[in-house]
């Protein structure tokens, strides 16, 4: 077996300090979901394999409770409905399977998260471009040199690694980050410590 874990250390490291030079994109994604939430619109979020993981973990913490005791934020992950993902993928194809959830729920104004560690995912592509089209908002948290999504979305919280456990790393931190923003600029937070 090898483990080098000191060089997995250094490049786990080097994907989050990446973080740091995201700050006004990171700012910018937590005033463009107090936004929405403020006039009672939904986040939607997505991605696929371990990323799909890291967006029914946000949607959980939102719509359950991060830190502080508050009401429940909406916020839905798209990745966790198996009836309308393998009907939407078998009546129209797995390039469909958010978009088409989008095209059900969103409404104009209203947020879509994607994650992408290549920034290439084809059913990911077709949801910002539905997005694009119904003037629903969209951020990336994408990876390597962004992909095909980083000139599509709103705004690009890029991990420039190549490792994809490295970039999804990042992600989450940037999501427990949004996360603890939220929770702290949002007017319904009831915080009784």
């Amino acid at each position: 077996m090898s483990l080098d874990i000191p060089s997995t250390l250094a490049a786990h490291n080097r994907a989050i300090a990446c973080i740091e030079n995201l700050a006004p994109q990171i700012r910018e994604t937590v005033e463009r979901i107090l936004r929405v939430l403020g006039y009672g619109g939904q986040i939607y979020i997505c991605g696929n394999g371990g990323s799909a993981a890291d967006s029914q973990h946000f949607a959980a913490e939102l719509a359950g409770r991060f830190e502080k005791e508050r009401r429940g934020l909406p916020v839905i992950s798209l990745t966790t409905d198996t009836s309308a993902l393998t009907s939407i993928g078998n009546d129209y194809g797995f390039g469909h399977i958010f978009s088409r959830q989008l095209e059900a729920l969103a409404k104009p104004g209203e947020l879509l998260i994607v994650i992408s560690t290549s920034g290439n995912s084809a059913n990911i592509i077709k949801a910002v471009e539905y997005a694009r089209e119904c003037n629903i908002q969209t951020v990336g948290l994408l990876g390597r040199d962004g992909g095909k999504l980083a000139s599509m979305v709103d705004v690009a919280l890029n991990i420039e690694a190549d490792n994809t456990a490295r970039i999804q790393e990042a992600h989450i931190l940037i999501l427990h980050m949004l996360c603890e923003a939220i929770e702290s600029g949002n007017e319904t937070t009831d915080d009784n410590s």
